[in-house]
């Protein structure tokens, strides 16, 4: 008699009991919770404070009076409304391109540009710290993908010198400011590799907008580099405080191939219009708010300053995100629930997150956080050393 089959969902079950077991044991088991009420929010990436304003908040409450909370089908369909072409005006007036796709978040965005648009036969150069939607639009592209060091623009030169193949399609993929680390790659400098070697460039300004750029449209516009940037991908959902995503193009037969073959773009519910209106109104605010940003910046570079100065491993820099690299995985759980407990919320990113060993606290600066908070956080921070020496070296705090 041959054997019973196996029961497949005791095998699943069982499958993943052992992998989260594991990653329970190694202090990376991610868990999800409701926020709780805290004095300073240094999480989340509403960095203009825009997910609250008034005038963000009554742009939807118009919107809603005059039209569905609801796109309701695909934007091939009937989803793609007024708000959505009035906000893809606004979005290539703010930028300068001349073309525009709104997608539903900036994960999908990233994923379906690459994805559809490159090729088997294409060579893709991504900087080894890209966000993870990039690589999957990379690799679901099925082109020849290459990482260079971070940051490493000579690196990407002797690549660029090392593949130059007649008729091939080269693209190099980078972000202006990186999710984790905060920092930025020189940006003048790959425009003049662009010149240079004729790439595609794709540029992700997820989290430049707002903080950076003469009226906040991110590094590119502020170096003067948006004429070589081919495309341009954005978010909606942090510093604008909505929800969604763009992509800006030079070339309007991009356009024109994702709205004909990105399943993403094809076969998903499109954004909502309330959400469309939303961002719109954050545009002006935007606007607004541009001329106070060097005073945001400035306290960034103060704030990793006094960091140092406290002896924390923090990176120089002016972006709002503010690594402070603790290390060990389970330190950096505990330290991220202590500052809970004392009103701070704060992200506490590990592995595979970030590298192994880099765990870290990342800190989102908002234009609204005074120093007398930092400072308070900074006490904190101090005080948690104080009481675990055993996560520091003997010379933690002294410089």
């Amino acid at each position: 008699m041959s054997e019973l089959p196996a029961d497949s969902a005791a095998w699943l079950q069982a499958r993943w009991q052992t992998e989260l077991d594991e990653r329970a044991a190694a202090g990376r088991l991610r868990e999800l919770r409701q926020p709780v009420p805290v004095r300073v929010n240094l999480a989340d990436n509403d960095y203009l404070g825009l997910a609250q304003d008034p005038a963000v908040k009554n742009a939807v409450r118009a919107a809603l009076d005059i039209g569905p909370a609801s796109a309701s089908s695909s934007p091939l369909v009937r989803g793609y409304t007024d708000a959505h072409a009035s906000l893809e005006a606004a979005l290539m007036s703010w930028h300068g391109f001349p073309s525009a796709l709104l997608w539903n978040t900036g994960f999908t965005a990233n994923q379906a540009v690459l994805g559809t648009l490159a090729a088997p036969g294409d060579l893709i150069f991504a900087d080894r710290l890209v966000h993870h939607s990039l690589i999957a639009g990379i690799l679901k592209s099925g082109a020849k993908f290459t990482r260079f060091p971070h940051n490493d623009l000579d690196a990407l030169e002797r690549l660029l010198g090392e593949t130059a193949t007649p008729g091939r399609t080269r693209w190099v993929v980078t972000e202006s400011v990186y999710s984790m680390d905060g920092d930025s790659p020189d940006l003048a400098r790959l425009a003049e590799l662009k010149r240079r070697h004729r790439f595609l460039w794709l540029l992700d300004e997820a989290h430049a907008l707002g903080w950076f750029g003469p009226r906040g449209q991110g590094r590119a516009a502020e170096a003067g580099v948006t004429a070589e940037v081919d495309i341009l991908v954005g978010t909606l959902g942090k510093a604008l405080g909505a929800m969604g995503a763009y992509s800006l193009f030079h070339d309007k037969i991009l356009r024109e191939a994702l709205v004909n073959h990105a399943g993403e773009f094809i076969y998903s519910t499109y954004l909502s219009p309330l959400l469309a209106a939303a961002a719109q109104a954050a545009l002006i605010r935007v606007h607004e708010l541009a001329p106070r940003a060097e005073n945001w910046r400035n306290q960034s570079r103060q704030f990793r300053a006094a960091l140092r100065a406290h002896g924390w491993d923090t990176p120089s820099g002016d972006s709002p995100i503010v690594p402070v690299i603790i290390g060990a995985d389970q330190a950096v759980a505990v330290l991220g629930a202590r500052l809970l407990e004392r009103g701070f919320a704060v992200g506490a990113i590990r592995p595979p997150t970030v590298p192994a060993g880099t765990a870290r606290l990342r800190l989102s600066l908002k234009a609204s956080t005074t120093w007398s908070e930092l400072e308070s956080l900074i006490n904190e921070l101090d005080a948690w050393r104080a009481e675990n020496p055993a996560h520091f070296p003997a010379t933690a705090g002294q410089q």
